[in-house]
């Protein structure tokens, strides 16, 4: 089977009963005894992980329950790349969640926190750990010039803010007399470590899991790079989230939550942690391992960090080092780069954006200025139908109505020109970077249509980077 970003093998064979079975080795005996504990733990409490069915005698091998091919990942598939999520998606979305909120709390009953790897709980040297997976295996692998001193500071006051965080709550905790006893932190749940059986989700590579809060899992579900799960969303997802916890915490006594606002003040700590521990691990994933998988997931982290520090303006002031470096890493300029400093892009970076005049034209955030913007408004406008008001360029519909008549592809052709010129000629002179727009009235169809098309025509025509934003859709893709 296809290897992630683990070293473990997975292969899929066939018992004597004729039941597919999945069989893994692993390189870490400890990591393994750590996956071994934790899965018959959780299936004892009858939560949602494989059940581990055999272990080899020197345990650096086991075979466990084969839940399928369908990961999380793939089933909501259209919602990342539209930003679209339509009922089905969003309903997977909310079970995940739910299903979280009872491995956290239930899951860490009885739970031997000796049994964790590498370590039984998140504390100050882990967290610091994360910031400097960030600091050394990617941000000294840019250009970028930074005062290590100040990044320190930060550092400080990261650690400082998220352990207070834990003190905290288990300060109410001990006040109101419920249990003080810790959550269980899956550490890396996202949507390519859940499976969906039968509607269902289910969880897995939960090895690395540790006592901690549960604010951090929620961040690297909601906030992971290329779930492109909008800000609407997320809340209305924080929420479902949160009504499970009050139920697991009124059944249980063991709830570490206090109440829904400090837990969602705290919450945006924990996202930019997180994010910053991607960015370390897409840096060395991609930089030292050379795996492209991980390094097409670098510009969509630093969106994440840009709008952090744009929807939060506090955390400007609490960590100013850290929001100047989200300013001078802007995903068109970050340097991706090989143990042998061979770069692995292609020199020239092109950004598309689609965008509704209503909002303004987007700035160019290189620094260079310039760039070309389209009005696509003098086309065939397929948002005044109910039929289409619902969908956007990306569906099949808007497009065969948009080029019904050709009357889009007439313009498309106009701007082709327009561009390749550009692009040959600052590919021709050494230039890094070029911005194009593309506006209509909404930022919805006809512009989302356009854009995805030049980027199409200048991917298969040129040795360009590409950069796509469909700015109102939250949407961004590079190839």
């Amino acid at each position: 089977m296809k290897q992630q970003g683990s070293n473990r093998i997975y292969t899929r064979e066939t018992d004597e009963t004729g039941k597919t079975i999945i069989r893994v080795v692993g390189t870490n005996r400890d990591e393994n005894r750590a996956f071994i504990y934790m899965s018959r733990h959780f299936s004892q409490l009858g939560l949602p992980v494989p059940k581990v069915l055999w272990v080899s005698e020197d345990e650096m091998s086991y075979t466990q329950e084969d839940l399928g091919d369908t990961l999380l990942f793939d089933a909501i598939k259209h919602g990342r790349e539209t930003g679209n999520f339509n009922d089905t998606e969003r309903t997977l979305l909310e079970r995940t969640l739910r299903a979280l909120a009872h491995i956290q709390i239930e899951g860490a009953r009885d739970f031997d926190w000796s049994k964790c790897f590498p370590i039984p709980a998140m504390d100050e040297r882990s967290i610091r750990w994360d910031l400097n997976y960030f600091k050394y295996c990617f941000l000294k692998g840019t250009k970028i010039e930074f005062s290590e001193p100040d990044l320190e500071d930060d550092f400080d006051r990261m650690v400082s803010n998220l352990t207070a965080e834990r003190s905290y709550s288990e300060t109410v905790l001990q006040q109101s007399g419920l249990s003080t006893q810790w959550s269980f932190l899956y550490r890396d749940f996202q949507s390519r470590n859940v499976m969906i059986k039968d509607g269902k989700p289910y969880f897995i590579d939960f090895q690395g899991g540790r006592k901690g809060p549960t604010q951090y899992d929620v961040a690297s579900f909601l906030w992971q790079a290329k779930a492109n799960i909008p800000a609407s969303l997320r809340e209305e997802l924080i929420d479902a989230y949160f009504d499970e916890l009050e139920k697991i915490e009124i059944s249980t006594h063991q709830s570490p939550i206090t109440n829904r606002d400090s837990w969602k003040e705290s919450l945006k700590h924990f996202v930019l942690l997180r994010t910053l521990q991607v960015l370390g691990a897409y840096g060395y994933r991609g930089y030292f391992e050379r795996k492209p998988h991980f390094l097409e997931s670098i510009p969509n982290a630093l969106i994440n960090l840009e709008e952090i520090f744009t929807q939060n303006p506090e955390l400007q002031q609490e960590y100013p080092t850290l929001f100047l470096l989200s300013k001078y890493l802007p995903r068109t300029t970050v340097e991706r780069r090989s143990t042998d400093g061979q770069s692995q892009c292609p020199a020239l970076v092109v950004t598309i954006y689609s965008f509704s005049f209503k909002r303004g034209i987007p700035a160019d955030e290189s620094g260079n200025g310039g760039g070309y913007v389209f009005d696509c408004r003098s086309t065939h406008n397929p948002g005044k139908y109910d039929e289409y008001k619902a969908l956007t360029g990306l569906d099949q519909p808007v497009i065969d109505f948009l080029e019904k008549d050709g009357e889009i592809l007439t313009f498309l052709n106009s701007v082709y020109a327009l561009v390749d010129h550009h692009v040959e000629r600052f590919l021709e002179r050494g230039f890094d970077h070029l911005q194009v727009a593309f506006g209509c009235t909404g930022g919805q169809h006809r512009s989302v249509y356009c854009a995805e098309h030049l980027a199409a025509h200048l991917k298969e025509k040129y040795n360009v980077q590409i950069e796509l934003i469909h700015r109102e859709r939250g949407i961004t893709k590079s190839f």
